[in-house]
């Protein structure tokens, strides 16, 4: 099992990024796949997740900001993320349980600048 995370970044505030995160070593369509983010300092938290059917949650903090969409054909999960503020200033993570187990990727940073 593999998580890939790309997309990471430095950006103003109010402006975009779009994460990417690319799955190998299991079905990809059979599992959800979650965005988590670790500030300095702070508790891993969950961004955003989308089911295999495509049914997606958020955190109340990004709501209306964020989106998460997945392509099967590429085994790809993005984030968009648009009006960006500093509080979203963290390394982003990648996950997927599998077999009751957590998998996550190495990680992409994202820094935004007031």
């Amino acid at each position: 099992v593999q998580l890939v995370e790309s997309g990471g970044g430095l950006v103003q505030a109010g402006g975009s990024l779009r994460l990417s995160c690319t799955a190998s070593g299991f079905t990809f369509d059979d599992y959800a796949i979650g965005w988590f983010r670790q500030a300095p300092g702070k508790e891993r938290e969950l961004v955003a997740r989308i089911s295999p059917g495509g049914s997606t949650n958020y955190a109340d903090s990004v709501k209306g900001r964020f989106t998460i969409s997945r392509d099967s054909a590429k085994k790809t999960v993005y984030l968009q993320m648009n009006s960006l503020k500093p509080e979203d200033t963290a390394v982003y993570y990648c996950n997927s349980k599998l077999f009751g187990r957590d998998y996550w990727g190495q990680g992409t940073q994202v820094t935004v600048s007031s």
